[in-house]
């Protein structure tokens, strides 16, 4: 099968892409190459947010902060 000649008479030129197609391309395109770092940044915030919910909580804030009767200091 014949390839069809693109724009210039160039062979196995893709025709050109808008804008918009190329912006949303890059940015599936950084997210392959830096998945496991997303999801490890992801994995944070998920523990902080959860973190901040529970010492929020007066009842569960008193557990993290008072101190044992057997603690010196």
């Amino acid at each position: 099968m014949a390839k069809r000649l693109a724009r210039g008479g160039r062979r196995d030129e893709v025709p050109s892409r808008s804008i918009l197609t190329r912006a949303v391309d890059s940015v599936f395109d950084f997210v392959r190459l830096a998945e496991f770092e997303i999801l490890f940044v992801f994995f944070f915030v998920v523990a902080y947010v959860i973190f901040k919910d529970l010492t929020s909580r007066p009842e569960y804030n008193e557990m993290l902060v008072k101190k044992p009767d057997w603690w010196p200091y």
